[in-house]
């Protein structure tokens, strides 16, 4: 029951970590041109709403937007490290999520339609009026519960 509980407990964690560093940091500190962040908002953002959601930077493994995204997971998994002593099961799911988050984030900005499908939330953040809402990328779980959830498109429209 316990690693149960310290995997449930990692999934909702994440998930939180990952509404609030987006909103927060990425879009906090990215919008700063100075920060070691404005990547997001200044590249990311920029070619998604240029190329209807795609982000061909993740063509390429090595483009500096991409590098800093694969590194800023990296340095989470390491700053949760001591985590792995006292629940391993909980840093196991942190880890991953961080593999899960990457796969999602890069698939849905390669395959706009999978995206729309399987991450409305997400499409809805980039292409919607308001990039200031839906800061979950691979739940809108934290969205929906801090009431920052903001539908642009019919989702049966959207995947069909």
């Amino acid at each position: 029951m316990f690693i149960f509980l310290c995997i449930v407990g990692g999934y909702l964690y994440v998930a939180w970590l990952e509404w609030a560093l987006h909103k927060y940091i990425l879009h906090g500190l990215g919008k700063k041109k100075n920060s070691w962040f404005s990547f997001h908002w200044a590249e990311h953002h920029r070619a998604c709403r240029k190329n209807k959601n795609t982000d061909n930077s993740y063509n390429n493994w090595l483009a500096p937007c991409v590098r800093r995204e694969i590194l800023s997971l990296y340095a989470l998994k390491v700053i949760h490290l001591p985590l792995y002593f006292v629940m391993p099961w909980f840093y196991y799911t942190i880890c991953f999520c961080a593999v899960r988050y990457f796969y999602m984030h890069q698939k849905s900005h390669r395959d706009v339609e999978w995206g729309k499908k399987h991450m409305p939330w997400h499409y809805d953040h980039h292409m919607g009026k308001n990039q200031d809402a839906n800061w979950g990328v691979t739940t809108a779980i934290w969205d929906l519960i801090m009431g920052t959830r903001e539908k642009h498109y019919d989702e049966n429209e959207v995947n069909s």
